[in-house]
């Protein structure tokens, strides 16, 4: 079965909204992902809300060539939580009609970020788009077994989701086991990526560390340590592939669009050795 690839945000940072959709199309991926709200104030993100030029740029690439958007980024739930600060990002969404919006929790009081989780999906659920609750070890929701009990917790509404993310995986404390777990129906796509792991530089990672990888430094599949076969394998075979790779150095020698074809020739040949 050949699979479904994106262009993740972290692949084409240095891309405006347009540009993202028609490297996605060269390159040959079916869908791309967009960061239009930084994940931190005065964070890194791509420029469209409130400027009705680019999002019609934007819906006029897609119409051209047919690159869909996987996934928009992202919402933070914190103890402050209101599902109304991001009504622009779900009309935008709306739009450009994406299937996905990134959802990060950072609130370590679990029952009411089970809560506020539960009550972004009834704000979302008008919109189309399911709310990907994305693990990471540094968050309140650090591994693939906090994800099941808050989606579950939440009552587990109809555009509830779980993002696998290879790099947070390979960080965090979760299994094989904790993902073939996860119910298919909680899962819309995985993100492949490759790093080194404590095993291999013999040590646990720092929080910093772990966040400068994530950032700034990743690899492509087969150039770390984690067990991104035995990952994938225990996906769905199905599963729409999100191709996230950013490597600040690696990049500054190659254009967005050589970086973006380089990521998912290696990416598809890696999942899928005989193509």
């Amino acid at each position: 079965m050949s699979r479904i690839y994106s262009l993740a945000y972290l692949t084409s940072h240095r891309c405006t909204p347009p540009e993202v959709i028609r490297i996605a199309a060269a390159c040959g991926y079916t869908y791309a992902s967009l960061r239009l709200w930084p994940n931190a104030p005065g964070g890194p993100q791509q420029h469209l809300l409130s400027q009705p030029d680019v999002l019609r740029e934007t819906v006029a690439a897609q119409n051209d060539t047919g690159v869909g958007l996987l996934d928009l980024e992202l919402i933070r739930i914190n103890a402050d939580f209101n599902p109304h600060t991001w009504d622009a990002l779900y009309d935008a969404g709306a739009a450009l009609k994406a299937k996905a919006i990134l959802v990060a929790g950072d609130d370590p009081d679990e029952i009411r970020l089970t809560d506020n989780y539960a009550r972004l999906c009834e704000v979302m659920q008008p919109y189309g788009m399911t709310a990907d609750l994305e693990f990471m070890p540094w968050t309140a929701v650090p591994d693939a077994k906090a994800a099941l009990r808050i989606v579950t917790n939440a009552g587990r509404p109809a555009n509830a989701g779980i993002l696998v993310d290879a790099l947070h995986f390979g960080r965090s404390t979760s299994t094989l086991d904790d993902i073939r777990a996860i119910p298919r129906e909680l899962l819309h796509y995985a993100q492949l990526c490759d790093a080194t792991t404590a095993a291999q530089i013999g040590r646990p990672f720092t929080v910093d560390e772990m966040i400068h990888t994530a950032r700034c430094e990743r690899l492509l599949p087969g150039e770390g340590g984690i067990d991104v076969k035995g990952l994938f394998s225990a996906l769905p075979a199905d599963l729409p592939v999100s191709v996230e790779v950013v490597n600040f150095e690696r990049e500054k020698a190659m254009r967005p669009l050589a970086w973006a074809r380089e990521c998912l020739q290696i990416s598809r040949h890696f999942l899928e050795p005989q193509t």
